[in-house]
């Protein structure tokens, strides 16, 4: 099996920063693209960032120039450095990445969600 483990969420003020993480673990052949998603309340879930395994990151408009998004393949890890934060930002934030198991055969996975609150 494989199982996502985010961190680094948190309360912070209004033009903070946070960094989040995510490591995967467990029956792992490769690892394709790795990303991070949000969902406020009452809203529905949306993409934030993406990392493919080579090329281009993408970014949602509202992130772009703020929030960074960064992979360790030796650690499995994707990260998401988010500066100049926003109350709007607020959100649970899930990573999510596309896994070869040993089976060969590639299953999207999500951690568990981790909260981020920008308020003073």
């Amino acid at each position: 099996q494989v199982q996502l483990v985010e961190s680094g969420g948190g309360l912070v003020q209004p033009g903070g920063s946070l960094t989040l993480s995510c490591a995967a673990s467990g029956s792992i052949f490769s690892i394709y693209a790795m990303g991070w998603y949000r969902q406020a309340p009452g809203k529905q879930r949306e993409l934030v960032a993406v990392i493919p395994t080579g090329g281009r990151t993408n970014y949602a408009d509202s992130v772009k120039g703020r929030f960074t998004i960064s992979r360790d393949n030796a650690k499995n890890t994707v990260y998401l450095q988010m500066n100049s934060l926003k109350p709007e930002d607020t959100a649970v934030y899930y990573c999510n990445m596309a896994i070869a198991t040993m089976t060969r055969k590639v299953h999207d996975y999500w951690g568990q969600g981790t909260q981020v609150t920008v308020s003073s």
